[in-house]
């Protein structure tokens, strides 16, 4: 079982999410990634969220950044949505990750921002482990 579920829209979208894979592992998280797009391969999304018993998913997508928002209108774990810039210098996907309807909340962070969705994924899963916001604790003096 992982901690932090990440899936990603598109090879292109490794490296952003390699930056989180890399902040999970400092503060010791688990978590487990795949490659699946909501709108080329959306059982494909579908089987990997069923099964997944993570506290938090970030959800990483570019161009209508659909992936976060398909994500939450489907489970009850928090999501973390990072657009990607592809085009428009991301602001397209922006939009699209922040501007979900009521009641299908998808937590939004800067564009590229692997490393900041990790680290609200590790401040969620610190609200109920005290070893855990120790160690963000003091990350956040460094």
């Amino acid at each position: 079982m992982a901690d932090v579920l990440i899936i990603a829209g598109s090879n292109s979208d490794k490296k952003i999410a390699d930056d989180a894979v890399a902040v999970l592992k400092e503060f010791g998280v688990s978590c487990e990634f795949h490659v699946a797009s909501a709108h080329r391969a959306p059982s494909k999304v579908e089987d990997i969220i069923v099964g997944a018993d993570a506290k938090v998913i970030i959800a990483i997508a570019g161009l209508s950044a659909a992936l976060p928002g398909f994500i939450a209108s489907r489970v009850t774990t928090p999501v973390i949505g990072v657009p990607v810039n592809v085009k428009l210098d991301g602001l397209d996907a922006l939009l699209s990750t922040m501007q979900m309807p009521s009641g299908v909340p998808v937590a939004t962070v800067s564009i590229d921002g692997g490393k900041n969705a990790a680290i609200l994924a590790v401040e969620i899963l610190a609200t109920s482990n005290p070893e855990l916001l120790k160690k963000l604790e003091k990350f956040r003096r460094r």
